[in-house]
């Protein structure tokens, strides 16, 4: 008879604070975390920690005097190839239906190199930020390129990811936005898809990979593709995914070319309900509210694109209360530019305080429209119900072990942390992490990333993304 195999025990000792956001919303000063392998076993005070310390000691201990640890952040929509696409001039400064068809003609020259090394930049830039779960949107599949890149290269980087099978099959020449050159068969989008789920989704609890069914807009697939997607997502357990009600041209495309609102056109193929969750719906009605609220529907609010692209405020705030859930999305590197995921919940947290000011589709303003610690439960219990994780999210014995630490000693935290070190966190500068853990495995060392190399991995993506560019004209 063998032996169990022994447990590696990772001890987080002494942060200043640990804002566990778990169901009583704790805020322990002067506490300790400790990990067996993947999962969280206890946290508190010494005294707490001390039954469950190993006899001979743990196998790595990081000193978090004078540091926070909160719950790593999860970013639930996010189109990372497009960091090879950052500040294109043609497409600064456009709304988001001119900003599709400049960029379009760019991303038929991907390869899956330019797949693989763009998400690593893209996972990189989120795990230095404290964000430990993503989800990617890839609905390009040009010159052999395939979502199989992406999944290689989360694993190797080490984030926690939900692959989403992206799809166009609209093209110009059939009344949709993109060019024909970038779409594809319906058939064989919905057989890949399958492919995907059945290789690669994970169902299981502390799951670092799952697969997600998502064809791209109202104005890029048919219903049919909708319709089938969401049948194929539900017979094999998984989620689904796209984009709704972004802007006023969306809205306009779906009025006149379906004759509903983006949110009836969504009911009416099937894609409401709590295995569901929309990218943006900054433009989602009072009616779409409630049938989102009523079926459980998610949404991924990404403010900075929002803005980026003029598209608006979404009503957030109106969401929230009507029980719509809500998860933050940094949205693609082109139509954001940056992929902070604290930097992004601050954003969430500013705009939400100035939103009816605004126009008729924003929020009641005011600066307790949102407060530090609502917008990080958005950031991370929001967005692990969106992405239907009850396993992240916050931090308490049993889940898993993700989460952050930030140095508070940091210059743009001065005068602040003194104060309040997780309102600091949120309302001033966005920090970089100090450490970062995903599934109990230190990514993320003394600001450094640690799986790897980062250097070589900048030189080649700039390469690519100027070799992109240039073959584009």
């Amino acid at each position: 008879m063998t032996s169990a195999a022994p447990r590696r025990t990772l001890l987080i000792r002494n942060a200043e604070l640990i804002a566990t956001l778990d169901d009583q919303r704790r805020e322990l000063r002067h506490a300790s975390l400790l990990v067996q392998d993947r999962q969280i076993v206890a946290l508190g005070s010494a005294e707490d920690l001390r039954p469950w310390l190993p006899a001979d000691g743990v196998d790595e201990e990081i000193d978090a005097s004078d540091h926070i640890v909160i719950p790593g952040l999860v970013n639930t929509h996010h189109h990372m190839y497009q960091s090879l696409t950052r500040a294109i001039p043609a497409a600064q400064n456009a709304e988001l239906f001119g900003w599709l068809r400049t960029l379009y003609p760019l991303w038929a020259g991907l390869t899956p190199e330019m797949v693989q090394v763009s998400t690593q930049v893209a996972m990189a830039e989120l795990l230095l930020s404290g964000c430990t779960t993503s989800s990617d949107h890839l609905y390009l599949y040009p010159n052999g390129v395939k979502l199989d890149h992406s999944i290689e290269a989360a694993a190797e980087i080490g984030m926690r990811f939900h692959a989403a099978r992206g799809s166009m099959s609209v093209g110009e020449s059939a009344g949709g936005l993109p060019p024909d050159s970038l779409v594809e068969d319906e058939a064989a989008i919905l057989a890949d898809t399958q492919r995907l789920i059945e290789t690669y989704h994970d169902a299981e609890p502390l799951a670092m990979l799952r697969v997600v069914a998502a064809p791209c807009s109202p104005f890029s697939v048919s219903r049919d593709l909708m319709r089938e997607s969401a049948r194929l997502a539900r017979a094999l357990g998984t989620r689904m995914h796209t984009h709704l009600a972004e802007n006023d041209h969306d809205v306009a495309y779906s009025l006149a070319k379906f004759g509903m609102t983006p949110a009836q056109y969504a009911e009416s193929l099937g894609w409401v309900g709590d295995d569901v969750w929309h990218a943006h719906c900054v433009k989602l009605d009072d009616a779409g509210i409630a049938r989102f609220a009523a079926t459980g529907t998610g949404v991924a609010h990404c403010p900075c694109s929002n803005m980026r692209l003029a598209s608006g405020i979404a009503p957030v705030r109106r969401m929230l209360n009507a029980g719509v859930p809500v998860g933050l999305g940094v949205d693609g590197s082109a139509s954001n530019d940056g992929a902070h995921m604290l930097g992004e919940a601050r954003q969430a947290l500013l705009l939400a305080r100035v939103g009816r000011s605004l126009g008729p589709f924003g929020c009641d303003h005011g600066p307790a429209e949102m407060t530090a610690r609502n917008v990080l439960e958005v950031a991370t219990r929001g967005g692990a119900k969106v992405l239907g994780r009850n396993d992240i999210g916050h931090l308490s014995p049993g889940m898993a072990a993700d989460f952050a630490l930030f140095d508070l000693r940091t210059l743009g935290l001065a005068g602040g942390a003194v104060h309040d070190p997780l309102g600091a966190l949120l309302m001033c500068a966005p920090a970089s992490a100090a450490y970062t853990v995903v599934n109990g495995r230190v990514v993320v060392r003394e600001g450094q990333l640690c799986t790897l190399d980062l250097g070589p991995l900048l030189a080649c993506h700039n390469r690519l993304a100027q070799q992109l560019a240039y073959a584009a004209g």
